[in-house]
Parts: C-alpha cells; sequence; structure tokens
C-alpha cells in the first residue's frame, strides 16, 4: 500500500508512510536525519526488543500493565527482538545523542503491532504503556550493553577460540621446524616455528581471557534509572526484575550497576570493552602481518610457508598469488582502531558525556557492535582460509638457519663477544656461512662446532 497517513504526536501533525508500523515520531527522526544511512543494526534492535519484552513481564507481574495488552507487548517485543520487525527501525545512527529517536521508533513499532494482536481491539500507548517505567537514558544504554556482552560471548569468543586451536594445532605440527629468528627484520638466533605459532595462540587466549571482563563489566545495567539516575515513574524493583529475565533469556548474567549515576552519566565500561577490542584487532593484525612476511615470494621473498591460494593476484602479473586472507584481517584491525578512536571521543566531556547523560550513544553503540562483529568474522575466515592450510617449507628454513650471521652467537660464551664478531665479519665479507669461517679457521674442533651450531639446541626445549 503506497501513500501517507497523519500520525500525531507531541509537536503536531506528520506524514507516515501508510503502512509503516512506527508512528509521528519515528518519521520526524528519519526526516530530521538522513546523514548516512545506517540503521542501528541487528544486535541493537535485537537487544532493545529484549528489554521491551522484560519490562512488560515486569510491569504485568505488579500488575501495572493488564494480562492481555501486557500480553501483547511481550507477543510485538518478541518480534522485535527476533528482527522480524527489522525493516520498521529506520532512524539514523547519527540522530539525537540520547538515542531517543530508537527508543521512540521501538515503542512506536511495538505499540502498533501489540494494538492488532489485542482481541479487544485497544490502543496500547508507545508512551505510557510499551515505555512503561523506562527512559531513553537508561534503555539506550542498557541496550548497548546488552547487544554488545551478547555478541561478544556467541560470536566473537567463540569466533577467537576456534583460531586459538587452530593455531596451537599448527604450533604442534610445527614444532621441530627451526627456523632463523628475526628482531627488527634482521636475522636473530634460531627459533621453533611451533614456538612461533604457541605464541600467537597465547595471544589470542589472552584476549578470550579479556574479553571475559569486557562481558562482566557491560554486564551491569543502569535499567530502571529512567532519566537521570534516580529511578523516578519507575517501580521499586524494576530494574532488578528486569535484568533477571534478560539474564535467563541471554544466559549472560545481567545485574543492575551499583551505582545507576555513573553508569547513565557516563560511558566507561563501553570505552573499557572498546579499548579490548581495540587490543583483539592488534593481536590479530601482529599475526596476520607476520604470516603475511613468512610467506612472502614465493621465490624472492621468506618463503618460509605456504598458504593457500585463493584468487588470482593481478589484473597484469599472470601467475601470481596475493596474501589476500591476511590484508583483509590487518584491514579489520585498522577500522576497529578507528571504531575506538570514535568511541573514545564520544566518551569524552564536552563532546559526548555532559553532566546526567552522554549524548553520543547511538554512535558509539554503532562502532561497539560494528568492531565485535568484524572482528568475529574476521577471526572465522582467517581460521578457515588461512591458519588451518598454512603448510611450512621445511628445505627453506633450514637453507635459512644455516646462512644466518646470528648464528654466530651461540660461540659468544666459548670464544667471547668479540671474536664471534670477527667470524660474523669475516663471513658476510667472503659470502661464507658461520660454520664454513670457523671451520677454516679452526676456532674449535669441527665436533664442537657442529654441536655448538645445532640450531636445534639453541632453540631451548
Amino acid at each position: 500500500m503506497s501513500g501517507t497517513r497523519k500520525e500525531m504526536d507531541s509537536m503536531g501533525e506528520m506524514d507516515v508512510p501508510a503502512g509503516a508500523l512506527y508512528g509521528a515520531q519515528t518519521a520526524r527522526a528519519a526526516e530530521n536525519f538522513p546523514i548516512s544511512g545506517w540503521p542501528m543494526g541487528r544486535e541493537f534492535i535485537g537487544a532493545l526488543g529484549l528489554i521491551k519484552q522484560a519490562a512488560a513481564e515486569v510491569n504485568k507481574r505488579l500488575g501495572l500493565l493488564d494480562g492481555p495488552m501486557a500480553d501483547a507487548i511481550i507477543a510485538a517485543a518478541e518480534e522485535v527482538a527476533s528482527g522480524a520487525l527489522d525493516g520498521q527501525f529506520v532512524v539514523d545512527v547519527f540522530q539525537t545523542g540520547s538515542g531517543t529517536s530508537t527508543n521512540m521508533n521501538a515503542n512506536e513499532v511495538i505499540a502498533s503491532r501489540a494494538s492488532a494482536l489485542l482481541a479487544s481491539g485497544g490502543r496500547v500507548h508507545p508512551n505510557d504503556h510499551v515505555n512503561m517505567g523506562q527512559s531513553s537514558n537508561d534503555v539506550i544504554p542498557s541496550a548497548m550493553h546488552v547487544a554488545a556482552a551478547v555478541a561478544i560471548c556467541r560470536k566473537l569468543k567463540p569466533a577467537l577460540r576456534g583460531l586459538g586451536d587452530a593455531l596451537a594445532a599448527k604450533a604442534t605440527e610445527f614444532d621441530e621446524v627451526v627456523k632463523i629468528g628475526r628482531t627488527h627484520l634482521m636475522d636473530a638466533v634460531p627459533i621453533r616455528l611451533g614456538q612461533e605459532f604457541a605464541g600467537y595462540a597465547a595471544q589470542v587466549g589472552a584476549s578470550v581471557e579479556l574479553l571475559g571482563q569486557a562481558v562482566s563489566r557491560l554486564s551491569r545495567l543502569p535499567i530502571g534509572g529512567t532519566a537521570v539516575g534516580t529511578g523516578l515513574n519507575a517501580p521499586e524493583g524494576f530494574g532488578e526484575a528486569v535484568c533477571k529475565l534478560l539474564a535467563e533469556r541471554t544466559g549472560v548474567g545481567f545485574k543492575v550497576c551499583e551505582n545507576r549515576f555513573a553508569c547513565q552519566g557516563a560511558r566507561d565500561e563501553v570505552v573499557f570493552a572498546s579499548g579490548v577490542l581495540r587490543g583483539v584487532g592488534l593481536v590479530l593484525g601482529k599475526i596476520a602481518s607476520d604470516i603475511r612476511l613468512m610467506v612472502s615470494g614465493p621465490r624472492c621473498g621468506l618463503g618460509e610457508l605456504a598458504m593457500p591460494a585463493r584468487q588470482p593476484g593481478s589484473s597484469i602479473m599472470p601467475g601470481k598469488v596475493n596474501p589476500v586472507i591476511c590484508e583483509s584481517v590487518i584491514q579489520v584491525a585498522c577500522q576497529v582502531v578507528g571504531c575506538d578512536a570514535a568511541i573514545a571521543a564520544g566518551a569524552t566531556g564536552g563532546v559526548g558525556s555532559i553532566l546526567e547523560l552522554n549524548a553520543a550513544m547511538p554512535m558509539m553503540a554503532w562502532n561497539l557492535l560494528t568492531a565485535i562483529r568484524l572482528l568475529a568474522n574476521a577471526a572465522n575466515v582467517f581460521t578457515e582460509k588461512c591458519i588451518v592450510g598454512l603448510e611450512v617449507d621445511r628445505q627453506r628454513c633450514e637453507e635459512l638457519v644455516e646462512r644466518s650471521l646470528a648464528m654466530v652467537t651461540a660461540l659468544v660464551p666459548e670464544i667471547g663477544y668479540d671474536a664471534a664478531a670477527e667470524i660474523a665479519k669475516a663471513a658476510q665479507a667472503e659470502g661464507k656461512t658461520i660454520r664454513q669461517v670457523c671451520l677454516e679457521r679452526g676456532v674449535l674442533d669441527e665436533k664442537r662446532i657442529g654441536e655448538i651450531l645445532d640450531a636445534r639446541r639453541q632453540t631451548g626445549r
């Protein structure tokens, strides 16, 4: 059905698309903010639906909403939570800083849908009924926390655990492969490839632990604080009861935050979580960058590793294959750093957080959830399309170890630093290996030189 209908809000009449479930306030916001074309996103809208559903259940238990109306709101909110009504959420990310427009978008959609579900034919009011006991100022930050905590638990942590497991498996597979280490991108003492990959697996494992801390902080919600944290117009125990229902529904231990004034006036938990996400991005970027170096070549680079060929690498050079998966992961890391910078700016006094309210919440929520989604997807792709298919060129690794001047380091305890430096200089000048120079000069007997220059023994246990 095309055309428009007239709807009223406190500011007067507004044209609303005839088939839309939302009302005047949503239409007004859609008209006011034609900024990015980015809606708030599935995770956030889903969390908003869960909160509205839980609020209606609590209000029903308290006798503040009659049974049939509450049941209709609960059913309509479930449709929002499930994603069935995502097309009705049309407000841009860059809107009112409190997210009031998106809160009213949800209130209007749920009210309209619940009114249609009511057998009595009564009207559900978006403010009086759907928003009962709530304010945008406690609902929107609560939705930020719920959406982020659930996305981390259900998507990002499993993706990182899968990546960590794949890296640990490669660490075992490559444990006997000795390669030359590199510091400052210059030849260093030998290291086992398995040790290198075990380090990557440990980095990912530490990231998962830090994400657990982020979820713990995000699980504290300001719901029940209403406008400024005092809880005006919310019944006693409302927030606690809503959190209990959210915990049951999501499996995340949501509780009311210890101090609603802190939790509503600032976005400290979001800043902390974003910092952890930035760290996760940097971990993935470092691992991807290292692997990209080790596969470089294949003939004129390091060439120690070989990765699965995923697509042609050049429109002009036939046969060229690039490390495209690594490059994708590195770009995600860059984007996540950008998301964190936007969140930090939004949390700064004078920019976002002012007195009793942060006024950059939609933008912060969008960046937080974007970072989580990108990292989860990148980790899955990195695991499936790169890590599990990595192979090692053992001959190349052995060749580079033998040619390395850093092998002389193992001689220092026997002949001293200065004498070892002279051997390294001679090897470089004459184009020989450390072993060749030692044997020619009779520095030690051949057996002892072989023992000292055994690369595997230099890598520890």
